[in-house]
């Protein structure tokens, strides 16, 4: 694609990186056919291809307009389009840019900014969530069916381990997760200590910055990464061998560190060393030898169906969708992923709450081939597609490493 960007852009790192982007696109289609809203919608501005071609006119010095804000919206960021294309077209980096951009050129309505606001403030607080939940369990019984479906059940995964192992892992804590569901990290422990494995929580790093960051405070996102960087490399220095994430949509984020401050000359160099050290989950387990685990946690018993969802930010950001079923597998279970695998539950951090129609007819989707499956129990790797898949089923929705260590 060629591109001519006009001067406020074309000679800074942003414009660059965006020139290089558009470039790289031959508007060839394909990413339409896998993109979730344009499926959904049918409209090509809801798609990739034409979403790219409004950030093109952006950047080229056409005015941004509300439609052009609108459709940016809409996109939920969960980047199907870069497994689909041909090309390597880095979508998401693009829609970052684009969105910054034209959020500075559009003023939204107040009280979608105030909506905005507060989203920010309050999910990236482990203590307003933990009280938020905390007061929707209490009156969770006289709730309508549906909301009440959306508050989350507090479950006991049991103790944390002690450290008692020569080799230690750090877990990042997170926000919502670990307001509203602690025990995701406590099984995490537990079947890493089977492992001979300590995994060490770490309060300090707080929120991973993705929340503010894909809300349009990049400087605030980036904020956080700097504290994250901060308390890691410490972790680093002191002979812990990797930053573990039990959140695919944080590890998505963590894992975009380095990219994101490649240009701080501060922080460039600690950022890759704190990308080279984090993984999933999933990819921890997947170089341990399960053998003895498995045996643990299944015994002789057949192989368990669950319906397994695999996170956009696992399948198509961090490409892992098919080592996180290979891990299921090999521990004894059976994970079936029904139809259209590929396509987002809806969640997308924020976005079930700026966009519920979407969002929930994204989840209806997703829930009619989940349930198809008729696993008595769905899984999946994000506190955020957990959450929000679980409001629209009756079917228990837990995070992988909860079932493993229930097993255990």
């Amino acid at each position: 694609m060629q591109t001519s960007l006009a001067d406020f852009i074309r000679d800074t790192d942003v414009g660059r990186e965006a020139d290089k982007i558009l470039r790289s696109c031959v508007h060839c289609g394909f990413c339409n056919a896998t993109c979730p809203t344009y499926q959904l919608l049918g409209n090509e501005l809801d798609g990739p291809r034409g979403r790219i071609y409004l950030i093109k006119q952006v950047l080229e010095g056409h005015e941004a307009t509300a439609k052009t804000l609108t459709h940016l919206d809409r996109c939920l960021t969960c980047r199907n389009c870069e497994t689909t294309c041909p090309s390597g077209v880095e979508y998401g980096h693009l829609v970052d840019i684009g969105r910054r951009v034209v959020e500075e050129q559009v003023k939204r309505p107040w009280l979608e900014s105030l909506q905005r606001l507060g989203i920010k403030h309050v999910f990236s607080n482990p203590t307003l969530v933990t009280a938020l939940l905390g007061m929707g369990r209490t009156v969770r019984a006289l709730l309508p069916a549906k909301l009440r479906q959306a508050v989350p059940v507090k479950r006991d995964a049991g103790q944390w381990p002690a450290a008692a192992h020569t080799r230690k892992m750090m877990v990042l804590s997170g926000c919502v997760q670990s307001g509203a569901a602690p025990q995701i990290n406590i099984a995490a422990a537990r079947i890493l200590d089977r492992l001979g494995i300590s995994l060490l929580d770490s309060p300090a790093s707080g929120c991973c910055g993705a929340l503010e960051f894909h809300l349009n405070d990049q400087s605030g996102g980036l904020g956080r990464a700097r504290q994250n960087i901060d308390v890691w490399n410490r972790a680093l220095d002191s002979g812990v061998e990797a930053i573990v994430m039990t959140a695919s949509g944080c590890g998505s984020m963590v894992k975009d560190y380095a990219h994101l401050l490649r240009d701080d000359a501060q922080y460039a160099a600690k950022a890759k060393r704190v990308v080279d050290a984090t993984k999933d989950l999933f990819e921890v387990l997947a170089g341990e030898p399960l053998e003895t685990l498995k045996e643990t946690v299944s015994g002789t018993a057949p192989m368990r169906p669950v319906g397994y969802h695999a996170p956009c930010s696992l399948q198509h950001a961090q490409r892992l969708g098919d080592v996180g079923a290979s891990v299921l597998s090999r521990l004894g279970f059976q994970p079936l992923s029904g139809q259209d695998a590929h396509l987002c539950c809806g969640s997308a951090g924020s976005y079930s709450l700026l966009q519920p129609k979407i969002s929930g007819d994204l989840r209806e989707r997703k829930v009619r081939t989940l349930e198809a499956t008729d696993a008595e129990l769905i899984v999946t790797a994000n506190i955020g597609c957990m959450m929000h898949i679980q409001a629209g089923t009756q079917v228990p929705v837990r995070h992988w490493a909860e079932a493993v260590a229930a097993r255990l």
